[in-house]
């Protein structure tokens, strides 16, 4: 451990607790050491990212239901409770889509932005272009997107 080397618990000059407290270190940090995940919270991870990447809208009832539904119909590995399948959603980052509130109301006029194009006719190519970008997952990653249209 990178830890131990810098503090030495059989140092006769200076006892651990005043080596934490020059370097910085809280004193129970020293006996930590990483958990490695277990084999169902991996499977249960790449699940969810499956499940999640085809229903991008499902919360982690839905998901949980898909698994489990999986795990009685004899193709899945392990059960997952919903309690469980949330937490790993949140270290995760994963969210379910949903449309936020105040979606229908008018925006501001002070947001708005003025069209620039307006009255601008284009009459010869090269003369207006527009872009956008966008991702899309793939099997063993994400690829990038990106048109940029010519409005003649």
């Amino acid at each position: 451990m990178a830890r131990m080397a810098l503090i030495d618990p059989c140092s006769s000059e200076q006892t651990v607790t005043v080596q934490c407290d020059l370097l910085g270190v809280n004193r129970s940090g020293l006996n930590y050491t990483t958990r490695t995940p277990s084999e169902r919270e991996v499977w249960t991870k790449h699940r969810i990212d499956r499940v999640y990447t085809q229903y991008p809208f499902y919360g982690s009832r839905r998901i949980a239901a898909v698994i489990n539904s999986e795990y009685h119909s004899g193709f899945g590995d392990y059960p997952a409770c919903r309690n469980t399948i949330s937490r790993y959603m949140r270290e995760m980052g994963l969210h379910g889509i949903c449309p936020g509130p105040n979606l229908s109301k008018r925006a501001l006029i002070a947001a708005r932005r003025p069209y620039l194009l307006k009255g601008l006719s284009t009459t010869h190519p090269n003369h207006v272009w527009g872009i956008d970008i966008t991702y899309i997952r793939l099997f063993h990653g994400w690829m990038y997107l990106v048109v940029l249209p010519d409005w003649f």
